[in-house]
């Protein structure tokens, strides 16, 4: 059977929308759409590298919520204190439960049901953290729960072979008819084409592909692109 397995964050739904709102509440600098476009860019920026050192356990999970702040503020000429992001990340949490599908998203789980897909999740981050997201997203209206994937709870991350392993030998895949689609292309693209999957690279952000590294099999910037891909009956992974 065919199996399409998704990301989570700026995969599924607009991750930056949450953090432009906290960023308007909580920080006390007036900025135009192109600099929280620019501050949100930075901000996961950090987030992507401290999120390894917390994995390996150089540093906590507060620690982490604290730096990317600080350090993404700093690199624009923004201040922030300790406090300050800790009270950012807990702002930050209430507008994440507020996340919503995009609506082609929507379109694509029904039509991939439809379609007698196995579907599946693999998020990186904290078990309860994550947990709350899919709960918001409402994602087990299409997957079954014993088939959302997140790496606090495997102990592995994203983009180790090992967490990869673990979707293989619990969900039977087979390599060939597999797609992972995701957002990030260091954790979700090598991820999945060094474990020999096929990949979707949901490049909304519009960035740019590194070079000289893996190229994934398609590459949609939009959740609109995302569901064309797929409602083509003659769509083929290379």
């Amino acid at each position: 059977m065919d199996t399409i397995i998704f990301d989570v964050d700026d995969t599924l739904y607009d991750q930056a929308a949450s953090f432009k709102n906290t960023c308007k509440k909580m920080i006390d600098t007036p900025f135009t759409d192109l600099e929280l476009d620019n501050l949100y860019i930075i901000s996961r920026k950090y987030s992507d590298a401290l999120f390894d050192d917390q994995v390996a356990g150089k540093i906590t999970v507060q620690e982490m919520h604290i730096r990317r702040m600080k350090d993404a503020c700093a690199e624009v000429g923004i201040e922030m204190t300790a406090q300050q992001a800790i009270d950012f990340q807990e702002a930050y949490v209430a507008e994440q439960q507020k996340i919503v599908l995009f609506d082609e998203v929507i379109e694509l789980m029904d039509l991939l049901v439809e379609k007698n897909k196995q579907l599946a999740v693999l998020t990186n981050g904290a078990e309860g953290h994550q947990a709350m997201k899919i709960n918001q997203l409402k994602l087990d209206r299409w997957i079954p729960k014993e088939n959302m994937f997140i790496s606090g709870a495997i102990g592995h991350a994203k983009p180790s072979k090992e967490v990869f392993t673990v979707l293989e030998n619990k969900l039977g895949l087979d390599k060939s008819k597999t797609v992972y689609i995701g957002d990030s292309f260091a954790n979700d693209i090598v991820g999945a084409k060094q474990s020999g999957w096929h990949a979707v690279w949901m490049n909304h952000r519009k960035r740019n592909m590194p070079e000289d590294s893996v190229k994934p099999d398609k590459v949609v910037y939009s959740a609109k692109e995302l569901l064309e891909i797929f409602s083509n009956e003659l769509v083929v992974f290379n």
